[in-house]
C-alpha cells in the first residue's frame, strides 16, 4: 500500500497523469467503447499515445521519486516533524 501511495502521490504532484501527458483518456474511452482491457490498450496505443511515450512517463516518474522526492525527504529533520505537528 505504501508503494501505491507514493506512486500515486508523485504522479499527481508532477502532473504526469494530466491530459497533456496521457491524452484525452475519458473522451478516447467514449470513442473506443472497449469491451475488454486489451481492446482499450490497442486503441490507446494506436490512437492516443504510443507505448514508448507511456514508458518515458514511467521513467520520468521514477526519476522524480528517486531523485527529487528522495532528496526532499533527506532534508526533513526531527525538528521539522515536531514543528509540523504543532501547526
Amino acid at each position: 500500500m505504501a508503494k501505491e501511495w507514493i506512486l500515486n502521490s508523485a504522479m499527481n504532484r508532477f502532473q504526469l497523469n494530466f491530459k497533456r501527458n496521457v491524452g484525452p483518456t475519458s473522451e478516447s474511452i467514449r470513442l473506443c467503447k472497449p469491451k475488454t482491457l486489451e481492446e482499450w490498450r490497442e486503441y490507446y496505443f494506436s490512437n492516443v499515445r504510443s507505448k514508448d511515450h507511456i514508458i518515458e512517463l514511467g521513467k520520468k516518474l521514477y526519476i522524480k521519486i528517486t531523485e527529487v522526492i528522495s532528496a526532499e525527504v533527506e532534508e526533513i529533520t526531527e525538528k521539522d516533524c515536531i514543528d509540523y505537528i504543532f501547526k
